[in-house]
């Protein structure tokens, strides 16, 4: 499948072996209209992430996580193969650029300025 099936707002931000970004709309999460710590990223890593500073990721299982903000994520899903995963990330960002995904209730302090544009980006408002 690849990322042919991308929506048109995600942009493979890089792309190794190991790791793929994926960013939602970085002409608008610039830092002039919106601070760019707020790009929503979603993230697709072979191993989970060690809470150890400097160690490297643990286990073989490939993983999806949608960041909204460095400290705001949402749980990351998990894959047996890259293949599986990279299909989860798209269907991921599809959802997300179609406003299905919750990502109000992954806020503890929710941001209303940035929240109701991210409303409008999605088709949610």
């Amino acid at each position: 499948m690849g990322f042919a099936d991308l929506d048109d707002e995600w942009t493979v931000w890089n792309e190794t072996d190991e790791k793929v970004v994926l960013v939602y709309r970085p002409d608008v999460f610039d830092s002039h209209d919106f601070p760019a710590p707020c790009l929503p990223t979603i993230y697709l890593t072979r191993g989970r992430r060690t809470r150890r500073p400097g160690a490297q990721r643990a286990g073989e299982a490939w993983y999806v996580t949608l960041y909204l903000e460095p400290e705001v994520e949402r749980d990351a899903d998990s894959y047996d193969d890259r293949e599986s995963a990279v299909a989860g990330a798209v269907d991921l960002a599809n959802r997300f650029a179609n406003g299905e995904i919750d990502y109000r209730s992954l806020y503890q302090v929710p941001r209303e300025e940035y929240l109701a544009e991210l409303d409008d980006r999605t088709g949610r408002s």
